[in-house]
């Protein structure tokens, strides 16, 4: 009896175990399937990482010395046909003097070439085109960024302070250039605008002005580096579209110390 009783057991446990395996077998069994590996796109894309955005150079990082080496590095020639609709067209270079650290060549050329290139500027008078050539290029003047030093060597007058326009020399004084002037109550952008045109006025002739009312603006050709006059900066001979003037005359302003250099 006991060993029929044992039989049976055993023969019910054979049953039950074949019923599960019927039942249960080809059910998954997800704890112990891998979790599902993602897409192939969003596995091989990389994660965002911000980069550092370049920055271009500005007058808080370029630097010189006071006495430069006196060679000079020329911007590459603009491809665009002359600015302005009619008139003698004035073909220019641009050079920044080595040893200015923080400005190239053809970045303060764009500079310059967007300036006079502005229908408030020269060309407005439709008496002169201009047009930037390149390196070795006949010209009929050349814009220089000069150390204070190079520019006394090539104006007429040593003060290391002003910029200057000397024969077919556009001397601009990268002291001028990085920090402006004093009191001028205007971004150094304009100032920077003002120069360029001023001095550029003198190579087409144009001479000094003074100021014509107290509070309007002053004529680009009045000397605003050393002083408004009671006029307000302006760095446009047509500001408004027509010629903005002054008495000729200068004032006898004192000029600054030298600048030594920017390190």
């Amino acid at each position: 009896m006991r060993s029929r009783a044992y039989l049976w057991i055993i023969l019910a446990a054979v049953v039950t175990a074949a019923t599960t395996l019927a039942v249960f077998g080809t059910v998954p069994r997800p704890l112990f399937r891998e979790a599902p590996s993602p897409p192939a796109a969003a596995a091989s894309k990389p994660a965002s990482v911000p980069q550092p955005r370049a920055r271009a150079a500005t007058p808080d990082r370029i630097t010189y010395p006071a006495e430069g080496q006196g060679t000079w590095v020329e911007a590459a020639r603009q491809k665009d046909a002359p600015a302005g609709s009619e008139g003698l067209v004035m073909r220019y270079r641009v050079a920044v003097e080595r040893g200015i650290e923080g400005v190239t060549a053809d970045t303060f050329a764009e500079k310059v070439t967007t300036t006079l290139e502005d229908p408030r500027s020269w060309t407005a008078g439709e008496q002169y085109r201009f047009r930037r050539v390149g390196p070795g290029q006949s010209a009929d003047f050349v814009v220089r960024l000069a150390t204070p030093g190079t520019r006394d060597a090539l104006c007429d007058g040593a003060d290391g302070y002003t910029s200057c326009r000397n024969g077919a020399n556009v001397v601009i004084n990268v002291a001028r250039w990085v920090k402006g002037v004093p009191r001028y109550g205007a971004p150094l952008t304009v100032y920077q605008q003002y120069v360029i045109n001023h001095e550029v006025g003198h190579r087409l002739g144009e001479s000094h002005q003074r100021c014509p009312r107290r509070g309007g603006p002053a004529p680009v050709m009045q000397q605003q580096t050393l002083g408004l006059h009671g006029c307000t900066a302006n760095p446009w001979p047509y500001p408004d579209g027509k010629l903005h003037q002054g008495p000729l005359g200068s004032y006898n302003d004192p000029t600054p110390p030298r600048d030594r250099g920017r390190r």
